[in-house]
């Protein structure tokens, strides 16, 4: 039962991973948490849990979901490699800032964090859906691309997620239409999940976590499940994403990151 339950899981990250560009880890992390608690494990490590196996996930979701944008024209490559080394160092430092933070208080924060991104897309939909790419004048240079890329590292590791929540409205506000910042962002993941997913290991192997199916702060089972479906369907939801418009894709990502920080925000303060 518990298998069938993060195929699905890893069904619906896969495909909002392939519309968004997030990673999956939006929608991963909270119904890893429910699975979890019902499942009987320490709720001290519950949430350290559910951030770990879902970095660790998002390697093949966003591989899928790279893989896809790239047919399309949608990944700016040359900003991959700019925000790259940055996203690799700050998402080994977020994980080891979430092992050291209460299981409560990392709910607060990401509640608040997506809840903050929700208002930032949604007040951006209003105002312009984005302009085409100018490589010389609206983008920083490509130090600054990197010290961005390793903020956006660090808040990835401590939130769970492959970075877009941070990285699309980041690429957005620099000129870069919605498609394009989707498509980069889902590159941007796999540098981010493999170095919080192994930070998470790492701390969590450090902590003598004693959780059945586990290495460290990742669960192997929920790993499997989730990252096999994920990556089928991560392909149907960049499809998807190519067929809305940049205004409709900042809505339809406003309202999911409102949704799941006021889950949060409830779990983090009960």
């Amino acid at each position: 039962m518990e298998l069938i339950i993060f195929l699905a899981i890893g069904a619906l990250a896969g495909f909002t991973a392939g519309l968004f560009g997030v990673g999956g880890g939006l929608i991963i992390v909270p119904l890893l948490y429910l699975v979890f608690t019902h499942m009987g494990y320490a709720p001290s490590v519950i949430m350290h849990m559910a951030l770990g196996t879902s970095l660790a996930s998002i390697i093949v979701t966003s591989i899928s979901s790279s893989i896809a944008h790239h047919k399309k024209g949608a990944v700016i490559w040359f900003v991959f490699r700019n925000l790259a080394p940055g996203l690799v160092i700050g998402s080994f430092l977020g994980a080891g800032i979430a092992g050291m933070l209460s299981g409560a208080n990392l709910q607060l924060i990401i509640g608040v964090f997506a809840i903050w991104v929700a208002y930032k897309m949604m007040l951006g939909s209003m105002l312009s859906s984005g302009r085409e790419i100018d490589q010389d004048s609206v983008l920083p240079s490509a130090f600054k691309q990197s010290c961005a890329g390793t903020g956006i590292g660090i808040a990835s590791a401590i939130f769970g997620i492959g970075g877009g929540s941070l990285t699309v409205p980041y690429l957005n506000h620099y000129g870069v239409v919605m498609q394009r910042a989707v498509g980069t962002s889902a590159a941007c993941g796999l540098p981010i999940a493999i170095a919080g997913a192994v930070g998470f290991i790492f701390f969590g192997i450090k902590e003598q976590v004693n959780v059945p199916n586990t290495i460290g702060f990742v669960h192997i089972y929920a790993f499997l499940g989730i990252s096999t479906m994920s990556f089928f369907s991560a392909k149907l939801g960049a499809k998807a994403a190519h067929a809305l418009s940049p205004i409709a894709l900042k809505k339809c990502f406003a309202v999911l990151l409102f949704t799941l920080g006021c889950f949060f925000l409830t779990k983090g303060l009960l």
